[in-house]
């Protein structure tokens, strides 16, 4: 059995400090962002919404509908793809949420 290589959380990086890494997104009608692993906890921004698939790498599906404005909090530790099953272009944004120095 051969490993499947992973691909990165977001197709680019707009922003990374200490605290966090913010990714950018973009899914045409019926495009697929490569299998990708979330190390660390994260929220989703819905910049553009639509309706996603969610294929998880255990062979699961998770019908999402990402309404423009949502914004979702998920843990780490899921391996997934996500494909656009809508007809409108998906625009979202992923902070991942690193460690970082207690602020009290």
């Amino acid at each position: 059995m051969t490993e499947q290589a992973l691909g990165p959380v977001g197709q680019e990086i707009l922003l990374e400090n200490d605290r966090v890494r913010v990714w950018h997104i973009t899914l045409a009608p019926g495009e697929t962002q490569p299998l990708h692993h979330h190390g660390l906890a994260y929220v989703v921004i819905a910049v553009q919404g639509a309706r996603n698939v969610i294929h998880t790498a255990a062979g699961e599906r998770i019908d999402v509908e990402e309404e423009t404005g949502s914004v979702v909090y998920r843990e780490p530790g899921q391996t997934h793809m996500l494909t656009n099953a809508g007809d409108t272009v998906y625009i979202g944004r992923i902070v991942e949420l690193k460690a970082g120095p207690d602020p009290a």
